[in-house]
């Protein structure tokens, strides 16, 4: 049977239907999330952020300081192990050593005493120029890049050294070689050169190392700062540290667009790492340099290192694998 409906009675179910929807959506929308202080220092150009998984311990430099840096966030404790000469970034390699690169070419350090041995020389690749961000590939190759000290354009180069200690150049005329991540199927590599405010894919064989089809994937606007550091999830999303722009910002590499932004009390920021026993924390170092006084009032914490959880997991990290020459 129909029945008489009054227009106040539709207006009034309209209105508690359309309340329900914006409830719901209100819902649904995430807040803004921001980084907390993790380790409070001032480094001078913190960097090269990775998480030893199998030591559950935080890895990074400051480049500036000469010092790698081994972060343990059970004991609150950093180890600091000086080096020779600026260090662009480490990676893992075995329980007793890691492997960084400095000003003369890529070293062998030991964790226990910092002592370090030239492991590939580069001194004849780097006239003016120093080592700075790089990472291992899912086989264990170890790619690095280089800056010119003076920020000159194209100087610059991106190289793997092999597990046969065998050192290639990648991709020439560079300006400052920053982040490198690969995909889980292995099959794409993203670079950062941070002049171009864009972040490249390549087609990559991890069989040979091979790179092809190099593309933009992203363009940023140095409105957001501009991309240095960067780390990938396990849903494939590039996560980057803007210099100059306060922030990591999580990127959508197939559409070029931004997902999603991690705030962080700091001016510029670096680079970030998953970490944490369930690779669930957003580890993410700063530098205390390239400031005005203003902005050194604003960012006291400047240089420290923060975490966040972001709400997705990454991924684990890549170990250096030598093979040595059979005799």
């Amino acid at each position: 049977m129909f029945k008489k409906v009054s227009l106040f009675a539709i207006l009034l179910a309209m209105f508690s239907c359309n309340s329900k929807i914006k409830k719901k959506e209100e819902k649904v929308k995430e807040p803004q999330k921001i980084a907390i202080l993790e380790y409070q220092v001032k480094a001078t150009l913190g960097e090269g952020a990775i998480w030893n998984y199998k030591t559950q311990e935080l890895y990074w430099v400051d480049i500036e300081g000469k010092k790698l840096n081994i972060y343990n966030p059970i004991s609150k404790t950093n180890k600091v192990l000086n080096t020779t000469s600026r260090i662009g970034t480490v990676v893992p390699f075995t329980e007793k050593e890691a492997m960084v690169a400095l000003e003369d070419g890529v070293h062998k350090m030991n964790l226990q005493t910092g002592a370090s041995t030239l492991f590939t020389d580069m001194k004849s690749e780097l006239p003016g120029s120093r080592l700075n961000d790089g990472k291992c590939d899912p086989a264990g190759r170890f790619w690095v890049g280089s800056m010119h000290l003076e920020q000159e354009t194209a100087k610059a180069n991106l190289y793997t050294i092999t597990s046969e200690n065998i050192l290639q150049k990648k991709i020439d005329s560079v300006t400052i070689s920053n982040g490198i991540v690969w995909t889980s199927d292995k099959k794409t590599m993203y670079y950062i050169d941070t002049p171009t405010s864009t972040i490249k894919s390549f087609d990559y064989n991890n069989e040979t190392g091979e790179i092809s089809n190099g593309k933009i994937a992203v363009e940023i606007p140095t409105s957001l700062g501009f991309p240095d550091g960067m780390t990938i999830d396990e849903e494939n999303m590039l996560w980057v540290g803007m210099w100059n722009g306060n922030a990591v910002i999580r990127f959508n590499p197939k559409t070029g667009k931004v997902v999603s932004k991690i705030e962080v009390p700091a001016h510029n920021i670096t680079s970030c790492a998953f970490g944490g026993e369930n690779l669930d924390i957003l580890y993410i170092t700063s530098a205390s340099v390239d400031m005005t006084a203003k902005e050194i009032e604003k960012y006291p914490l400047a240089g420290s290192v923060f975490k966040v959880k972001p709400g997705v997991k990454g991924v684990k990290s890549n170990f250096y694998i030598e093979n040595k020459p059979t005799k």
